[in-house]
């Protein structure tokens, strides 16, 4: 049998070439090619391992026609045709945790830069000033460092700070009590964090929960004289209003290696007091490009000679036998995972997860990866099937998988079970004719409805006249309503309305929804 033959199209280590060889495969280095040379290239590999240069776009895989992996070298995949990639049947892998202490390393670097005021220091000293008195910084010692996100990241943080005698409080939903009594650190809510804190470091992903996390609300209630650093991603942050606090002075310093719009050519905080930048260097060091070049030979080379499957994007732990069984299960399994995630509210400690019927025969732990993706991608950017178990496991999260061979209502069941600090909260769901995933239960209420796109998930009083309200506000927002979906435990007690809209669904629109006659709760999901 022919050797596999992998194709590295950018410069990484050549301790990579190596590792393919070494585990059975063929292997070319050539680099800085045009689209067109590559195009007309790529038809020959088996692989395409690549780091942020190479775009991989429909047309590369189109004339990819014998591709079978394609391995990022880092974290981020934006010059990967992820979905089209999916469509080819070309898994995507990525190294998500190769560059995690280097990042680490470099929120640390920034808290020293902001305590002693040292790239103004360098800058005026070098002009020939001797500005001896004019910094006078502070100690990390004995200050209180506040995580925004204690996982993989955050927790390195965590223990860096810890050994710089520093005090650590954090804010995660997932941080149980017990892992953070492993860490060494306090579990405190947002608020508390923001009133103790002397620096505040950010480490989450952008999602719509953690969008201006540090919004101009938030940041007007931080301890006065409070230094942040952002080394997580742009957008975390209300820029504008950063920039008031720091000119105002109640922000003493602030430190970004990310922005909310890059490269950052132009910012509202360039030249603003104490503020330090660095471009987006947080997995630039030798040893994390090193560890994410071997991290990608290994994974690419173990998939193209046994078949294993680490950190692939696109792609379960299946066998080929198993895959087209267990697809459209997969596909209501993580439905079921994101719409917990997304409306649990709370500490998350436990994740039950039961089968019964037909899903009840089928393999249990792919099942159990595409949940535990579904919920984990609420919290984290890089979560896949494959490593979304690892992130639960690393984050306390208690996972119980339970098979009934009970017959119900339903000829296959799937229901996802998290147990929060305000109770337990479930949803269930279903098949109709083995492929088309169904909702059919949500917190104890009886609802069937198909779980896609932008939704809109109201808690209200079950009285007459509110379904024409809502549909009332959202026409008047130019919000056109796909499906409706009613479930109520009895007449005239709590109700659920889940609809699908034809696009995202602005905050003004949830903030006046909020405040229509019985309403409870409010929510946009996003599928």
């Amino acid at each position: 049998m022919a050797k596999p033959k992998v194709l590295i199209s950018d410069k990484m280590d050549p301790n990579a070439a190596r590792i393919f060889e070494e585990r059975g495969c063929e292997v070319d280095v050539i680099t800085g090619e045009t689209p067109e040379q590559l195009k007309a290239r790529i038809g020959e590999y088996d692989g395409l391992a690549i780091r942020s240069s190479t775009k991989v776009t429909k047309e590369i895989l189109d004339a990819a026609t014998n591709l079978k992996v394609i391995g990022r070298a880092g974290i981020g995949v934006d010059n990967v045709d992820v979905p089209y990639a999916s469509s080819k049947g070309v898994v995507v892998m990525n190294t998500p945790f190769g560059n995690s202490i280097t990042t680490a390393e470099h929120a640390i670097a920034l808290i020293f830069a902001l305590a002693r005021q040292i790239p103004e220091a360098n800058n005026r000293t070098q002009a020939g000033e001797w500005p001896k008195n004019a910094f006078m910084g502070v100690e990390v010692t004995g200050k209180t460092l506040g995580l925004i996100g204690a996982g993989n990241i955050g927790s390195i943080v965590a223990s860096r700070a810890i050994g710089l005698r520093m005090k650590v409080v954090a804010y995660d939903p997932f941080l149980t009590e017990e892992r953070a009594i492993e860490l060494g650190i306090e579990k405190v809510d947002l608020e508390t964090l923001l009133t103790r804190a002397d620096f505040i470091t950010l480490h989450t992903p952008l999602t719509d929960q953690t969008r201006n996390i540090l919004s101009r609300e938030r940041l007007e209630k931080t301890k006065p004289g409070v230094r942040i650093v952002n080394c997580a991603r742009g957008g975390l942050i209300d820029e504008a209003a950063l920039k008031d606090g720091l000119e105002s002075g109640h922000i003493a310093g602030a430190a970004l290696d990310v922005f909310a719009s890059e490269p950052a050519r132009e910012s509202p905080l360039f030249g603003a007091p104490n503020f330090i930048c660095t471009p987006h260097l947080g997995a630039s060091t030798n040893e994390a490009q090193v560890n994410v070049a071997l991290q990608v030979a290994e994974q690419m080379a173990d998939f193209l000679v046994n078949g294993g499957v680490t950190n692939a994007l696109n792609m379960p732990s299946l066998s080929a036998e198993e895959a087209p069984k267990l697809r459209p299960y997969m596909k209501l399994a993580e439905n079921l995972g994101s719409l917990v995630g997304q409306l649990a509210h709370g500490n998350l400690t436990q994740i039950s997860i039961e089968r019964e019927g037909a899903a009840a025969e089928l393999s249990g732990k792919p099942i159990e990866g595409a949940v535990l993706a579904g919920l984990m991608r609420q919290y984290s950017d890089t979560v896949n099937m494959v490593n979304a178990p690892y992130l639960a496991k690393e984050r306390g999260l208690d996972v119980r998988s339970v098979r009934h061979e009970r017959e119900g209502a339903y000829n296959t069941l799937i229901r996802v079970t998290v147990a929060t600090s305000q109770g337990d909260r479930s949803v269930a769901g279903t098949l109709f004719g083995n492929e088309t995933a169904r909702l059919v239960e949500i917190f104890g209420i009886g609802i069937e409805a198909e779980l896609a796109g932008h939704m809109l998930y109201i808690v209200n009083e079950d009285a007459p006249g509110f379904i024409g309200r809502i549909g009332t506000l959202l026409g008047e927002s130019g919000i056109n309503i796909g499906t409706f979906h009613l479930g109520r435990r009895d007449a005239g007690g709590e109700a659920v309305l889940l609809l699908s809209v034809d696009q995202s669904i602005p905050k003004a629109v949830i903030d006046k929804a909020c405040k229509l006659q019985g309403v409870k709760t409010v929510m946009a999901l996003e599928f």
